[in-house]
């Protein structure tokens, strides 16, 4: 069980904040600024050989015979080779860079080639840029960051819904609730980007018109306490509550409620759907993971879970649907479990199980990798890239001083924002930009060339033609479809062509079973 913290960082400095300003954080000096001419670098120091020097060296030294001049030549020469002449022991700065090769020898230029094209990505160990989040409630069962397909970034501070626009960098007030109905508990943009559900502590989901800034209703009776949870399945809203239900909305009718999924004791904390739109995802603070699937889901009764995942010994917030494997799940359990765990949800089995060290709070897949990146809790409060499968650290990301509890992938993929119990936004370009396919250029079709049964051959046809006299011609032909699958502009061109050429004298056309034979005689 996760503990949940609902104290404000901004009271304890005693300073007023504007919601989502910039950060102006003083760089740090350089390394090459901190160093000092007359202290060694360890970094750059070889301890090894310094050992050797020191110890072994001496003892050759006093051990060795005298020998010939030649001996002693060709053991200075070897000592070059292997760098082992050197005589200082302490290093006072870097080795200097190697210097570039400005005329590449035959040899290089091979090996150069033999090595893949694709060049490897720099990812920046620091945030592109920090914002401020005053009020941003530290509890580990809310969602309370969403990032929607119009480019605009949602976020949750205490009882009001600031809407961040990153073509701009512009900052709009949505909505402020009521204390009594407060504090917000959940946002989640509709795929459409321009509405955008609320979710409140009074067990309301209320559903608004950014692009108005107006309400457009109001969505009652889904829970009996906090909705934590909401995810979209294009126009229907499903809400995960503390009252352990999972409700499917339809915000287009009345009666909104259409289906409930019952199967957790617990609070509901993370929902998420496949990409396919037919099986649900949902973990809780009872330590479960529930696959549920829309074609056993019943309006008149609790639908039952098509998996129930028992393997985790703490709640699950944090739960990814891999983009390129539709049946490939990937959850995160909290403080007590600190594992990343990989599902097949059409068997229900655990591929793989990952201890990460610390409280899993957020879970993404890059749309352009084979990576994964999680953000945790105590102690580093780190976003850690992955690489699938063999499921290596690519790369740590820190800056937040308390948990990574949110996180928000951008529409392309790119860029990642991350929000932390020490009330601070920070944006991350860790997964990269995507590689643009290059368009593929026009090619001239010839008449017939979708018809993959093009070929001359022998064969023979008996027909009347004039009297009853029976003539046999052997004839190459052309098999074309009768009744073409398509009217597609290309298909309209070869029929167009037919008729062409039946103007020709040396032209005859029949019509069978399997489609016109065209005969060129």
């Amino acid at each position: 069980m996760d503990a949940g913290s609902w104290n404000s960082f901004s009271n304890l400095t005693g300073q007023s904040r504007w919601p989502l300003q910039e950060q102006v954080l003083q760089r740090r000096n350089s390394s090459k600024d901190n160093m000092d001419r007359f202290i060694p670098n360890r970094s750059a120091t070889d301890f090894d050989y310094a050992h050797c020097m020191l110890t072994e060296r001496r003892k050759v030294k006093e051990d060795e015979p005298a020998c010939s001049p030649a001996r002693e030549a060709y053991r200075k020469l070897l000592a070059e080779a292997l760098n082992i002449n050197r005589t200082r022991i302490l290093a006072f700065r870097n080795k200097p860079p190697a210097p570039a090769e400005l005329f590449p020898s035959e040899n290089s230029t091979s090996v150069h080639l033999t090595k893949s094209a694709k060049p490897r990505r720099h990812i920046p160990q620091s945030s592109e840029r920090t914002l401020d989040a005053p009020d941003l409630v530290d509890d580990f069962y809310l969602n309370l960051l969403d990032w929607g397909s119009s480019n605009v970034l949602a976020i949750a501070l205490g009882n009001t819904v600031y809407l961040w626009d990153a073509s701009d960098s512009s900052t709009s007030e949505l909505v402020t609730v009521d204390e009594e109905n407060g504090p917000i508990t959940s946002v989640s943009w509709a795929p459409d980007g321009r509405h955008i559900a609320v979710g409140l502590n009074n067990s309301e989901v209320q559903l608004w018109d950014s692009a108005s800034n107006r309400q457009l209703r109001t969505l009652r009776g889904c829970h009996r306490s906090r909705v934590g949870s909401m995810v979209w399945n294009n126009h229907f809203l499903t809400t995960g509550g503390m009252d352990g239900q999972i409700v499917n909305n339809d915000v287009r009718v009345r009666s909104h409620i259409v289906e409930t999924y019952r199967g957790h004791r617990q609070e509901v904390c993370g929902l998420k759907w496949s990409a396919s739109g037919q099986q649900l995802a949902s973990g809780g603070n009872d330590n479960l993971v529930h696959i549920w699937d829309r074609s056993m889901a019943s309006s008149n009764s609790p639908t039952r879970w098509l998996h129930r995942l028992e393997d985790h010994t703490s709640a699950v917030k944090a739960l990814a649907w891999c983009p390129f494997q539709s049946n490939l799940l990937t959850t995160g359990g909290g403080g007590g479990d600190r594992t990343i765990k990989f599902w097949n949800t059409h068997t229900g089995a655990c591929l793989n199980s990952i201890d990460t060290g610390s409280q899993v709070c957020a879970l993404l897949w890059s749309n352009n990798e084979r990576e994964l990146l999680s953000s945790h809790g105590f102690t580093q409060n780190q976003l850690t890239l992955w690489k699938y499968p063999s499921m290596v650290k690519m790369a740590e990301l820190t800056g937040h001083t308390s948990r990574v509890l949110y996180m928000a992938q951008s529409p392309d993929g790119c860029t990642v924002a991350s929000a932390a119990g020490d009330e601070t936004l920070r944006f991350w370009n860790v997964f990269g930009v995507p590689e643009v396919a290059k368009a593929a250029p026009k090619v001239h079709h010839e008449p017939f060339s979708h018809v993959n049964r093009i070929r001359s051959f022998k064969t023979s046809f008996k027909f009347s033609k004039g009297i009853k006299k029976k003539t046999q011609w052997w004839c190459p032909i052309v098999v074309v479809p009768s009744k073409p699958a398509s009217s597609s502009p290309k298909v309209m061109e070869d029929a167009k062509f037919i008729q062409d050429l039946l103007h020709l004298e040396k032209m005859s056309l029949w019509e069978t079973t399997v489609g016109w034979i065209l005969c060129f005689v």
